[in-house]
């Protein structure tokens, strides 16, 4: 060895920032769960258009319980129960499910249902809505299709160039609940230099449990070289937070949706790893990311506590009736 001597690497060197608040908001615990009492109450199958919420193995596991996804209400047998998502559907849907006399539970997050009553209002009083959000998301489709002839959907602050409004004293922003607030404000700045009119909505849109998730990942990138986002690819919160811990300066950032998915590579001269979830995200796929991280010396893990989060949200009412025989008496109609 040519006298050279060395250090033997401290294992408490390496370590773990865990981000509190992290994982599932209120609004998907209560849809999560309305899916399992009414597979309790009502038994298989229970149908469910889209993903009830955006999460790989929560939907994998309703699957074996009994739960059923589609894509479309027209793929639900007729006199059967269908379920919709946490991100809301348009009126056309629940009127698609009146035809196909189906029972309906809206398991719809109450933050989305708030947007919708705020777009309904606006657009009863002539308002063009601008909709800040990304195109083709479920929570937009359902959002827009609650007053399709007043909003315009706004995808960034590059879009807001080529966005006209009939009246310019009557225009109001309203957001998706699961975007950036960096980026949303961005949006809503470039807005407001084109009308400077532009009325805002009595409450911030963005999601409580977003903000905070936002918020603590930031904090993360402050001192973690690598940051590890547990959630799914079509998850647009998670997604958001890998963008967000990247522009809060951490070197590297990446979305798994199982541990098995990290490659080793990017731990390669990291001490210390920032580790969050999405919303949508149960804590069991955050400990098996917690395990991964272990067994290879970052057994020292420190929790980064940013809010204390204590909204739950009550079960949807149709949880509380008897759905088969009203799914039956639909039928006999």
């Amino acid at each position: 060895m040519g006298g050279m001597t060395s250090t033997p690497a401290r294992p408490s060197a390496k370590r773990v920032l865990l981000a509190a608040p992290r994982g599932y908001c209120a609004g998907v615990d209560r849809a999560v769960i309305a899916v399992e009492k009414a597979l309790e109450q009502y038994g298989a199958p229970i149908y469910v258009r889209h993903e009830i919420v955006h999460n790989k193995y929560v939907v994998q596991t309703l699957e074996k319980k009994g739960a059923i996804f589609v894509e479309q209400t027209a793929e639900v047998p007729e006199g059967s129960i269908v379920m919709f998502s946490a991100h809301g559907v348009a009126p056309t849907v629940h009127a698609e499910a009146a035809e196909r006399k189906l029972a309906t539970i809206d398991a719809t997050c109450p933050l989305v249902t708030k947007v919708h009553k705020e777009a309904v209002r606006y657009a009863k009083d002539d308002y063009d809505i601008l909709l800040i959000g990304h195109e083709g998301h479920e929570e937009v489709i359902g959002t827009s299709g609650e007053a399709p002839d007043h909003i315009t959907l706004v995808d960034g602050p590059e879009d807001v160039a080529n966005v006209t409004v009939r009246d310019e004293s009557k225009v109001v922003w309203l957001s998706q609940t699961t975007l950036s607030v960096d980026e949303t404000m961005e949006t809503v700045d470039a807005l407001k230099s084109k009308f400077p009119n532009l009325l805002s909505p009595p409450s911030d849109d963005i999601c409580y449990a977003t903000q905070n998730r936002q918020i603590a990942v930031k904090k993360l990138a402050e001192d973690a070289e690598l940051v590890i986002v547990v959630g799914s690819k079509n998850s647009s919160n998670s997604i958001r937070m890998v963008e967000v811990a990247l522009d809060a300066g951490a070197p590297a950032a990446h979305l798994v949706d199982f541990a098995d998915e990290i490659d080793e590579a990017w731990l390669e001269g990291v001490t210390t790893v920032g580790l969050t979830s999405g919303a949508s995200v149960p804590d069991v796929l955050v400990d098996g990311v917690l395990e991964y991280l272990s067994e290879r010396g970052y057994g020292d893990v420190e929790t980064v506590k940013t809010a204390d989060e204590s909204i739950t949200f009550s079960l949807p009412k149709e949880l509380r009736r008897d759905l088969r025989q009203e799914a039956a008496a639909l039928g006999s109609k």
